[in-house]
């Protein structure tokens, strides 16, 4: 995903309370039920989409309706079928063909589903891949993180090797490398930025560049304000200021462009289920209003933050 919509203001304030705008009802495969729910995407009418890791599936919940979500990727069971998925983690929404490109991370690769009523199965887009998290640029170049080869590659949709542009120099923490890479965030200069998991930091890779930019973290795992603690979702906005879902730490914490340090705007009361709280924060996203998208994967559920 990129942040051409996004404007929000700098010393913008969420409230503290979240609402559940999908699942939220206990684990199980119902259409009012997620089950761990990872990665999401928000479409510019507030259809959150979500990529529904352990029901094997990809289901919308439409704005207004939180009683029940829509199937509209996979939920025929784990498995390599193209109408099947097996543990998908990341979806985007590419506007352009009205489809869901989908991370099948079980299956070790990328689909396509097409968003027309009547689609029964996907397509493959690149296979044998250990993929974690995607995104897509305005020129829809799709990226790609690969956990197990620590690097990101961007593809060319219908291209099967892609060019690399992050890590790929082996495990390690120096600049030039990355650890577990899980989800990423392109902007509109095309600098990647790179949710470094085992690393606990987040890393900027400028178009064509050799090696990142710590943008967050990298102080070892911990909950101090300059540290993070295996992130995971991150987000953009325009002025470059940076949202990151701070898994372990339980909470969604900010990093204005430069700054040592970041600033907590959601959880960080412990983990649980109540409001104000998250129990393993995992996808994240904004609507085009500046409201808060917060996939809570161990309470199954999304939550909504809406801004002040």
């Amino acid at each position: 995903m990129f942040s051409l919509l996004v404007n929000i203001p700098a010393y913008a304030k969420w409230k503290q309370n979240g609402v559940t705008v999908a699942g939220g009802n206990g684990i199980g495969n119902a259409t009012n039920q997620l089950w761990y729910p990872n990665g999401l995407f928000v479409d510019d009418d507030q259809t959150v989409v979500i990529a529904d890791y352990s029901n094997n599936r990809i289901i919308q919940w439409k704005n207004g309706d939180t009683a029940n979500g829509q199937v509209v990727a996979g939920g025929k069971g784990a498995g390599r079928g193209l109408h099947q998925l097996n543990q998908p983690i990341d979806v985007l929404i590419d506007k352009e063909t009205d489809s869901l490109i989908i991370c099948d991370y079980g299956n070790g690769r990328v689909v396509r589903w097409s968003r027309r009523s009547g689609t029964t199965q996907g397509e493959i887009l690149i296979d044998n891949i250990n993929c974690n998290g995607l995104a897509m640029d305005e020129q829809r170049n799709l990226y790609v993180s690969d956990w197990k080869k620590h690097e990101v590659r961007r593809y060319k949709l219908g291209e099967k090797n892609g060019t690399l542009v992050a890590g790929g120099n082996g495990e390690g923490d120096g600049l030039n490398q990355l650890n577990g890479p899980t989800y990423l965030f392109v902007d509109r200069d095309h600098s990647v930025y790179v949710s470094d998991n085992e690393n606990h930091r987040v890393m900027k890779w400028v178009e064509g560049a050799k090696e990142g930019i710590l943008v967050a973290g990298g102080q070892g795992p911990g909950s101090a304000l300059t540290q993070l603690y295996y992130p995971q979702g991150l987000f953009v906005d325009k002025l470059g200021t940076l949202y990151v879902a701070d898994s372990v730490n339980h909470r969604v914490i900010r990093w204005t462009k430069g700054v040592k340090q970041g600033t907590v705007i959601a959880g960080e009361n412990g983990a649980g289920a109540g409001a104000n709280q998250f129990n393993y924060p995992c996808g994240l996203s904004f609507d085009r209003h500046g409201n808060l998208y917060v996939a809570d994967l161990n309470n199954h559920r999304v939550q909504r933050f809406s801004i002040e």
